[in-house]
């Protein structure tokens, strides 16, 4: 069995909010049903080359922790401040010591945690 990532999905309080900061990070436009209830990227792709993200609304705020999250790359280092422009938080730099990997715990709009680095962490050497 081999499974492929369809859609990335968020529990959202302010949908468009969470939507829109996605949106422009990733540089994917809302697609145009989109409302304060739900909103998605690239639902209608059936090929899917990059996975659709949808955003629910939900009665309840977020509480604790994420136990997943994203691992995102991008070479450019100031794309950390480029992402705090458009609404998220850096919680924290970390480093894997004798690996020479470093990366950025940031937070959307509504707390949801993500990491973002300038590569991929491909192990130790």
């Amino acid at each position: 069995m081999i499974l492929k990532v369809g859609n990335i999905a968020f529990d959202c309080d302010d949908v468009l909010k969470v939507a829109s900061f996605w949106s422009a990070a990733l540089g994917r436009p809302l697609d145009t049903w989109s409302s304060e209830r739900f909103a998605s990227i690239g639902l209608r792709d059936a090929e899917r080359v990059h996975p659709a993200w949808l955003f629910n609304k939900v009665p309840e705020p977020k509480q604790a922790k994420n136990r997943n999250h994203l691992d995102l790359v991008i070479p450019d280092p100031s794309t950390i401040d480029e992402l705090v422009t458009l609404g998220a938080t850096v919680v924290g730099e970390h480093e894997i010591p004798g690996a020479d990997f470093c990366w950025t715990v940031m937070q959307d709009p509504e707390g949801n945690e993500f990491c973002v680095g300038v590569r991929s962490f491909t192990g130790w050497d």
